[in-house]
């Protein structure tokens, strides 16, 4: 039986290789540490194992969602584990899971992923996609971690929320019906309830069921100071009772179109200067033959 380890070695605050080598005695035969971020050619590591091998994946909801992308559209016969190593989890979370926990099987939820198509590129994700203040976040905290400062994005959101960022106008599509929307603070097509490390954006979807759709969460239509005061019941998905100022849509195709460069952010990794991007529930959609998209 063969184990291999792929860690992340920037997750957990930079500390991934060390925390992943608390798993080294957990497994039986020959077990072997890997940094995921070297390994090139993921045909020739998975050819190698069987179906009594397994993989353990250690890092965070980015390196779960690059992971994802990497084995796309390849047989896995082995076992693959998640260690969450990350500073958000949104995925461990949404699986009802805690930090610190044994390593969880994941084949099942890394198959029929969503497709977002931004810049002419796709990519499945795991979680959500943010675009607007959520995406301007990512934006803001990667600058501060460039400049070796560790960023608190409940503050770069209420500072953006306040002064920074500005809503755009946005036009909609969700299975061939338009919808147009004003002063939109956040237009986020989720996969899971989670994202932006703890935001219950999507209470009521289930992960497990949800392969054919997807469900797009808008805010939208008010002033700083309301959004502001409306902002903090995300953290426990009160926010869509507010619906005088959040909409819910699901359906199997949705784009989105803002009248503004934005910010967009995929599990967390972001994406400058977006207008606009196109999501494709998991059953039936690839990440092959992409069609051109605005940015």
């Amino acid at each position: 039986m063969k184990t291999y380890i792929l860690y992340n070695p920037l997750a957990g605050d930079g500390n991934g290789a060390k925390a992943s080598e608390a798993l080294l005695s957990m497994y039986e035969g020959e077990v072997t540490q890997l940094d995921i971020t070297k390994i090139e050619d993921y045909n020739a590591l998975l050819s190698a194992l069987s179906g009594e091998d397994r993989i353990v994946v250690c890092g965070g909801d980015g390196t779960l969602n690059r992971f994802a992308n990497a084995i796309d559209g390849i047989d896995v016969k082995c076992e693959i584990c998640y260690y969450a190593l990350g500073t958000g989890n949104d995925f461990l979370h949404d699986l009802g899971k805690k930090e610190g926990e044994p390593p969880v099987r994941v084949n099942e939820y890394l198959k029929d992923l969503p497709v977002v198509e931004v810049g002419g590129e796709r990519h499945r994700f795991l979680n959500g996609i943010g675009f607007g203040i959520d995406g301007y976040c990512c934006e803001v905290g990667d600058r501060l971690k460039a400049e070796s400062k560790k960023p608190n994005y409940t503050a770069i959101a209420i500072k953006g929320l306040l002064f920074h960022y500005k809503p755009t106008n946005a036009t909609i599509t969700v299975d061939g019906k338009s919808y147009s929307y004003k002063k939109v603070w956040i237009a986020a097509a989720m996969k899971g309830r989670f994202y932006g490390g703890g935001m219950m954006t999507a209470p009521d979807r289930d992960r497990e069921r949800g392969k054919e759709d997807v469900t797009l969460v808008v805010m939208y239509g008010k002033g700083k100071l309301k959004t502001l005061m409306v902002f903090p019941s995300i953290f426990k998905g009160e926010h869509v009772n507010h619906k005088e100022m959040v909409a819910v849509h699901t359906g199997k195709e949705i784009s989105v179109t803002f009248d503004r460069p934005t910010a967009l952010q995929i599990d967390g990794e972001t994406v400058l200067d977006v207008t606009n991007y196109k999501v494709t529930a998991g059953v039936g959609a690839s990440v092959n033959a992409a069609e051109p998209t605005t940015v």
